[in-house]
């Protein structure tokens, strides 16, 4: 399928603290958004809890996650995002791309905006 990418602006709830943008791999696979926490401390995010999470080469793993104002394409949300220890591929979780109605296109390997979101 290929490798999709999308600029993705993320700020604090009060939007105290400067924001950043960066380039983000869209993962369909991944239910959160994660970030290198160094990053998401600068811009004002703190961590709320802990979770374990489950990588992709199986292994489970506990990591922070807080709550930020996740911008990209002209539209926002507020998401969950994980507090990667390691400097890391910013990823966009799928959550963050349904509660802002975009899906993937496998062909063209681009976001496309949904003509509704689903509530069913």
């Amino acid at each position: 399928m290929g490798l999709t990418y999308t600029t993705v602006n993320v700020s604090n709830w009060t939007k105290s603290k400067p924001s950043f943008e960066e380039l983000f791999l869209v993962d369909t696979g991944s239910i959160d958004c994660m970030v290198y926490e160094a990053d998401l401390i600068k811009a004002g995010i703190e961590p709320e809890g802990k979770r374990c999470y489950e990588l992709a080469d199986g292994r489970s793993v506990e990591y922070q996650y807080g709550f930020a104002k996740v911008s990209f394409m002209g539209d926002e949300t507020v998401a969950q995002v994980v507090f990667s220890p390691e400097k890391i591929e910013p990823i966009l979780g799928v959550v963050a791309l349904e509660q802002t109605g975009y899906g993937v296109d496998p062909i063209s390997k681009t976001l496309k905006k949904m003509t509704a979101i689903y509530l069913k």
